[in-house]
């Protein structure tokens, strides 16, 4: 029996709506695979730096090895905006996070400061070994004490410990400040440079989340642009002072922001309000 015009058009008509909305459908699951996986390339780009760090390290260039090492910062804390913009926090992202962290802020920072403390001699230094290899322990035990010590009713604004860029940025800010007195093994003082910051990454101290540093309370951010802008003007400038003012700093805020913290009511309202 012949087919009805109608009857021959509905399955046709079917079958291309189904067809479209198929093509629509593996168009919105790519988009969705890029943008999870756009993370995860700062991540890498993150321990890429950390890797080529320690290889220059070793060769002696020890400002290239701390410039990576401070990019390693920068795409360490993009990672982690990219993934809350793109809704991307997974798992495997921040498994793959600290992982790449271990590299760049644990091992990277160690090689730097034993190369430059050695001076490049192979003979047994104790001193320097054990240094390096208190560093290195305290960044994976802080690392992995973040990994697993997740509680859902902690203040989001701070960590429990220095976290690990931070501690990094001390190492990098006194390699570009005294980078020459720093060379040979009797300058004994350059392993406080090292030991304090470990120790801090596997401390109670709180410090506060560089998250809540960067992100605005309100749609008027000028506090932020403006800080933002001084620390490129500094940077511009006096990119020694300002990174030790910097990573100093933030080393130093546990106790400076108690003490500081009253000179805060001198502020107006007003002004408060715009800044934040």
């Amino acid at each position: 029996m012949p087919s009805s015009p109608s009857g021959a058009r509905l399955p046709q008509t079917r079958r291309r709506t189904a067809t479209v909305e198929f093509v629509r459908g593996s168009v919105r699951g790519t988009r969705r695979r890029a943008l999870a996986t756009l993370p995860s390339l700062f991540t890498l780009a993150n321990m890429m730096c950390g890797f080529v760090a320690i290889l220059v390290s070793i060769r002696g260039q020890y400002t290239l090895a701390a410039v990576l090492v401070g990019l390693s910062v920068v795409f360490d804390i993009a990672d982690g905006a990219v993934a809350r913009l793109v809704g991307a926090v997974t798992p495997f992202g921040l498994q793959f996070d600290s992982l790449a962290d271990l590299v760049s802020f644990g091992l990277a920072p160690a090689l730097v400061a034993f190369t430059l403390f050695s001076e490049g001699r192979d003979a047994w230094d104790p001193l320097g070994w054990v240094a390096c290899g208190l560093w290195v322990a305290c960044a994976a035990i802080r690392l992995a004490r973040f990994n697993t010590t997740i509680d859902p009713t902690a203040d989001k604004r701070y960590f429990t410990g220095m976290p690990s860029p931070g501690a990094a940025g001390v190492v990098l800010a006194s390699v570009f400040a005294f980078g020459d007195q720093m060379q040979g093994r009797e300058r004994l003082w350059v392993l406080l440079i090292l030991a304090v910051p470990a120790l801090l990454m596997v401390s109670t101290v709180r410090f506060r989340s560089f998250r809540s540093l960067v992100s605005p309370k309100s749609g008027r951010p000028y506090g932020l642009v403006a800080a933002a802008l001084a620390v490129v003007v500094g940077f511009a400038l006096v990119p020694v002072v300002t990174g030790c003012v910097l990573a100093y700093g933030y080393l130093l805020a546990p106790v400076l922001v108690p003490v500081l913290s009253p000179l805060g009511r001198l502020v107006p309202a007003r002004l408060k309000e715009l800044l934040t």
